[in-house]
């Protein structure tokens, strides 16, 4: 099955991570953690309800992230005074400082995967991917399995 999508797709998340732990964990940073400081950092304050959701993971591993990260001294939480059952999430100085840094070893990964490989491919790439992930965005996979 070697032209399958999720193969391919399987081993560059996995060596993704393995890449973004080496050169993170100079910054007490996991891989794990990098999509919850990249949404703050567009969009601080919001609940952890909006990261689940937005990240597509669950509120228990959510949790578990954030909790990762307030131990850390990258986050901290507050009660929404809107709604006191709910927490905000906010970006400490510690994690702002990092951001730079952040964003340039997922820029250098994107080099790495795009070296050698022509503009026009690159785009398309881009281009087919983003396709793949509005499709998958929409969809309810769990159904699937009751279709007969």
């Amino acid at each position: 099955m070697k032209s399958s999508v999720g193969r391919l797709v399987s081993i560059l998340y996995r060596k993704n991570q393995v890449y973004l732990n080496g050169v993170l964990k100079p910054l007490n940073i996991t891989a794990a953690e990098v999509p919850v400081l990249i949404h703050l950092f567009g969009r601080d304050g919001i609940s952890q309800e909006e990261l689940s959701s937005f990240l597509v993971i669950d509120k228990a591993a959510t949790a578990r992230v954030v909790q990762s990260l307030l131990d850390k001294g990258f986050l901290r939480k507050e009660k929404d005074p809107n709604d006191r059952r709910s927490n905000q999430v906010f970006l400490t100085e510690q994690a702002i400082e990092q951001r730079a840094t952040i964003f340039a070893h997922l820029r250098q990964w994107t080099d790495f995967l795009t070296a050698g490989i022509d503009e026009a491919s690159v785009q398309t790439m881009f281009a087919v991917l983003e396709a793949m992930a509005d499709k998958v965005d929409g969809t309810d996979f769990r159904e699937w399995g009751q279709k007969g």
